[in-house]
């Protein structure tokens, strides 16, 4: 069995690895960078801004993780020169570099071209790249392009992105989160009407019990690990439910707590281990005794909810011994979950993609959603829902209006201030501007960071599909796989510079709905990087006619938040942020009050239906990131968590090891209609029946399958066979 060479997530291995990278860019300079005041760039839990790096929005310090490390570290690399690309082959890249060997490459100085049937990059001006960029985009029909940007864009940048691309006349601009927590959108929008959280930080330190789902934050969000760890110093209960027992998630050293540190702490009181996809059927079984046990809070229900009768008769209708069966988990430790769900008064309730990444995605937040509406866990202090947001700003660039639809509000807005009306035709979500792309129907593409080739599922479709569009325009920091196999005809790499290197102030929003200031500051090294805000307004001045926007004086962050003030709901006191310095809570969207942004004010419970069993013979695999990776960017090949020092693996249970006759590092097949890979078995303490491989190399398995409703692939519930090689 792989076994982590530690005992514990965090400590002395965390500060360890600290050392090495401050040793990498120099102690000095990397505490600088992180104690400037910027937003961390890794997780949206939020960090940083006004109150000085390494520190939350209720002041305090030191609040700094190994991932905020990593990025920071990963921006203070040298300059990839224009030697590297003129010895290093498109080819050789395409076949031999792994992420982690793109990341450790450098950073992106200059932009750069490959044409059609070119073997190499070569370097270009930066005025050659906007030409040729506008120009492909002037010789398009706008429903032949898309744009698309990641959460790493600020709101200043990503406000402006979308407008110019209302303006130039399409609706095809998408995010990141169609393909992480677009399901999270769509259920929240029916359950209380907002997309986001509806609780604060300060309600989080409020709470007497949190339930964590199908999320690892130990290894991708570990500040919220001191949370979990703060609240059961004070009394209070964590559940996890994840098919892999994470080390992070059962034992924990803070290294800002002496004795969390020395010692280390427990993080979980209650470790459930459903099936893959087995989520829905223990949410209802854990209703189903919430119920049973009289502890439905039925004035809240009564008073402030809807949908509640249909639920509980669908509840009540379920047997107990089909949703053990489907969940995977046992009577016993159901009822114990059960008991410390009915005994907290204050509950939050938070997920990330392990609940989304399904083609039931909806499904399984509306059905988590049932549990805490059952307790009155909403509308009142300390308790909640909580989507743990993965990239620093995804949120703040859904707010900024990067979607194919414009709320009401925003579009009546939009054409009050700019003229600009909703486009003609409806516009695409990521998976749908994919599928043109694979279709021919796309001659210009902009991606505005972010790695979209490495995010789809089936890598070689994704490859195909981004290789037709005739012009591929990239906004980046760094090289990344996505630059290479997913490359255009013609591509181009715009280098950009880092949050903390603009030259303007930005502004970010955490998944609490806090937004903060980050300063920027000076470049790390020499180049000709600019700003995105820069970019985006250079290319709309060569794009669009001129005479109809000042497209100079958008330059201005302060002038874009003007501008966000007015158009984007609770978004007003953005407006004077660059003067006053003031961090702000977006209104509307918490709740400390029974009263919610439905139609009928009221929280909708929603019927869930179970979902299909698996076939017979084959495994359910779930793709999920390693300790040493953001994202898709990976950092290490090392996972130190889970023992693996290599990415080519599948992770399966000593059960299953047994009954196919494998032992440890034996090479391994695992297949099924969209692709197979050859990979060595790394035995783990996962629920039998049940497989893990790493995002995104494991793409190459995830078939084109999507929830209907959110347009999210079903990265974490892949059907596959194994067999020895």
């Amino acid at each position: 069995m792989a076994k982590p060479k530690v005992s514990a997530a965090g400590g002395m291995a965390a500060m360890l690895y600290v050392a090495k990278k401050g040793r990498q860019t120099g102690y000095l300079k990397l505490y600088q960078r992180l104690r400037s005041r910027n937003a961390c760039k890794t997780c949206a839990l939020g960090m940083g801004g006004q109150k000085g790096g390494m520190v939350n929005e209720a002041g305090h310090f030191p609040e700094v993780c190994k991932k905020s490390v990593q990025a920071q570290a990963g921006d203070m690399t040298a300059a990839i020169s224009e030697a590297w690309f003129a010895r290093t082959p498109i080819g050789y890249m395409e076949s031999r570099m792994s992420s982690a060997q793109f990341e450790a490459a450098g950073r992106l100085a200059f932009p750069v071209i490959a044409e059609d049937g070119d073997k190499r990059f070569r370097r270009i001006s930066w005025d050659e790249a906007l030409d040729r960029i506008a120009q492909a985009f002037k010789t398009s029909l706008p429903e032949e392009t898309f744009w698309y940007a990641s959460g790493r864009f600020s709101n200043e940048a990503a406000f402006l992105m979308q407008l110019v691309a209302r303006a130039y006349g399409t609706a095809n601009i998408h995010n990141c989160s169609f393909y992480c927590h677009q399901a999270s959108g769509v259920a929240l929008g029916h359950i209380y009407g907002t997309g986001t959280a509806s609780v604060s930080l300060e309600d989080v330190e409020h709470s007497d019990f949190m339930m964590v789902v199908g999320a690892n934050p130990a290894s991708n969000h570990p500040r919220l690990i001191t949370q979990l760890v703060n609240l059961r110093k004070r009394g209070g209960i964590v559940i996890i439910i994840n098919p892999l027992k994470e080390l992070g998630l059962v034992r924990f050293r803070v290294p800002s707590q002496a004795k969390s540190f020395l010692l280390g702490s427990q993080v979980s009181d209650i470790y459930l281990q459903p099936h893959i996809n087995g989520d829905v059927p223990l949410f209802k079984a854990l209703l189903k005794g919430i119920i049973e046990r009289g502890a439905a809070d039925n004035d809240f229900i009564e008073n402030f909810t809807a949908g509640w009768d249909e639920v509980r008769a669908d509840a009540e209708a379920a047997s107990w011994d089909e949703l053990i069966a489907a969940s995977g988990v046992a009577k016993r430790d159901i009822d114990r979950a059960v008991e410390a769900i009915c005994k907290a008064q204050r509950g939050i309730v938070c997920w990330a993609m392990g609940l989304t990444h399904h083609v039931n995605g909806v499904d399984n937040i509306q059905a988590l959603g049932n549990v805490a509406l059952s307790r009155g866990w909403l509308g009142r202090e300390g308790c909640g829902l909580l989507p743990i947001r993965g990239h620093s700003n995804v949120q703040g660039v859904g707010s900024m209006g990067v979607a194919p639809e414009m709320k009401a509000t925003f579009a009546r807005r939009m054409e009050e201030l700019y003229g600009i009306k909703p486009a003609a035709q409806k516009g695409q979500d990521t998976y749908s501007s994919m599928l043109a792309a694979k279709e021919g129907r796309v001659r210009a593409a902009i991606l505005f960071g972010g790695n979209l080739y490495a995010s789809n599922p089936d890598s070689e479709w994704s490859g195909q599909a981004l290789g037709n569009i005739d012009l591929v325009a990239g906004i980046t920091t760094k090289l990344n796989e996505g630059h290479i196999k997913g490359r255009g005809k013609t591509t181009i790499l715009l280098p950009a510079l880092a949050r903390d290197e603009e030259p303007q102030g930005t502004t970010q929003e955490s998944m609490f709905n806090y937004v903060r200031l980050s300063d920027g500051g000076k470049p790390y090294l020499e180049g000709e990087m600019r700003s995105e805000v820069e970019i985006i307004a250079s290319l709309a001045a060569r794009i669009l006619p001129a005479g109809r926007f000042d497209w100079q004086a958008m330059r201005s962050h302060d002038k874009l938040r003007e501008q966000i003030a007015q158009v984007v709901g609770g978004y007003e006191a953005i407006e004077k942020i660059g003067a006053s310095k003031e961090e702000f809570q977006i209104k509307g969207r918490t709740f400390n009050e029974p009263k919610f942004n439905t139609l009928d004010g009221k929280a909708h419970f929603g019927v869930t239906p179970l979902p299909e069993k698996a076939p017979e013979g084959v495994f359910r695999m779930m793709t999920i990131r390693s300790e040493g990776q953001f994202n898709s960017v990976v950092y290490d090949e090392e996972d130190l968590y889970r023992g693996n020092s290599r990415r080519d693996v599948v992770m399966l249970s000593q059960q299953d090891a047994d009954k196919l006759g494998v032992r440890e590092g034996d090479k391994m097949i695992v297949e099924n209609e969209t692709g197979k890979m050859e990979v060595v078995a790394a035995i783990l303490e996962i629920r039998a029946g049940n497989l893990a491989m790493y995002y995104p190399e494991a793409n190459a398995l995830v078939p084109r399958k999507l929830d209907p409703r959110s347009k999210t692939p079903g990265f974490k519930n892949v059907e596959v066979t194994l067999r020895k090689a």
